[in-house]
């Protein structure tokens, strides 16, 4: 172990450190904005139980069908990127590429675990001042 540290240690080059950084820039950048842009755009009610979630309702089923499954398979691979992400030498934001891969999944229990995070003070008063930003109205929690 010590031996493949040494060796990645001392190949390391001011380009190849350069271009890491850029990497980590442009993946952090990307992560944050497709963050903002799903805060922004969910509805204000997306968090309370009285919500109905129907995804893309005045669609035919065909259509519907195939957008659910398309959206869950970026989830996947936005989870697999996430993970690939944050393994260490690799530059990029794991966890919040693993954050919006999860937001783009539908699975049982996610509701619950996604209320409990932006019950949060901070995270709540974070996405409320983003979607005042962009004239949004502040998110309906239960």
């Amino acid at each position: 172990m010590i031996d493949w540290f040494t060796e990645k240690w001392h190949g390391l080059t001011w380009e190849s450190i350069a271009i890491s950084i850029i990497l980590f820039a442009v993946t952090f950048t990307f992560s944050l904005g497709a963050i903002a842009f799903v805060l922004v755009k969910i509805p204000e009610h997306y968090f309370s139980s009285h919500y109905e979630r129907d995804f893309l309702p005045d669609s035919p089923w065909l259509v519907r069908w195939g957008a659910v499954i398309l959206k869950n398979i970026l989830g996947v691979f936005l989870i697999f990127l996430g993970i690939l992400l944050s393994l260490p030498g690799v530059p990029g934001q794991g966890i919040l590429t693993i954050l919006l891969g999860l937001i783009m999944l539908d699975i049982p229990g996610k509701r619950p675990l996604e209320a409990r995070i932006i019950k949060r003070p901070n995270v709540l008063a974070a996405a409320n001042a983003l979607r005042a930003r962009w004239g949004k109205p502040p998110l309906v929690v239960d």
